[in-house]
């Protein structure tokens, strides 16, 4: 599986037909935004990815009762992430809410989320079980809570050797594009 995020696509790269496109709400100022960037992206299976409970920049406001009308509408609307989750109950609402069709995408993002890996992934209602694993944001916990750093190696191992014994789709962070040219206002940039 391969995902790429919508911030590519401000500096001219095409998304390669076979390509789960991701929209990172943190990223878009509106849901008139997140309609523009779905028309744009309609023969693509898009990955909607909500910040919940995020407190870095950017940083903007959706409610999942915003969302719900969009994720009907727009059929290309496959994956749905949720941000620091730490049990399976962070996915109830969620779940209780959105259409069937969505594969839930739980981001793990600190040490207590990987120990509760099995709670957590028995909440996906779906047979097909798809994580994400936030590096940066498990790093920046361990060194906020003065944890051993070589605790950040062996949870990274612990969760690998979770998903490939229990046949869990692990994404990770492959690189990073990094520019010159951002233009854009937003919480991040003042």
């Amino acid at each position: 599986m391969r995902i790429i995020s919508q911030n590519i696509t401000n500096y001219g790269f095409e998304v390669p037909e076979n390509t789960v496109f991701r929209i990172n709400l943190a990223w878009c100022n509106s849901i008139n935004d997140l309609k523009k960037i779905l028309d744009k992206h309609e023969t693509n299976e898009i990955f909607l990815d909500l910040p919940a409970k995020r407190i870095k920049p950017p940083n903007n406001k959706y409610q999942i009762e915003d969302l719900v009308s969009i994720i009907e509408t727009y059929k290309q609307i496959k994956y749905f992430a949720v941000s620091n989750v730490e049990s399976g109950n962070d996915l109830q609402s969620y779940i209780k809410i959105l259409p069937n069709n969505i594969l839930f995408v739980p981001k793990i993002e600190s040490v207590s989320a990987i120990d509760n890996i099995s709670n957590i992934i028995s909440a996906i209602p779906s047979e097909k079980k798809i994580i994400m694993l936030d590096h940066d944001d498990l790093f920046s916990k361990l060194v906020k809570n003065n944890e051993p750093l070589n605790k950040f190696q062996s949870s990274i191992q612990k969760l690998i050797e979770y998903c490939n014994k229990n046949n869990i789709i692990l994404l990770r962070t492959i690189g990073v594009v990094f520019s010159d040219e951002e233009k854009r206002i937003s919480d991040y940039i003042r």
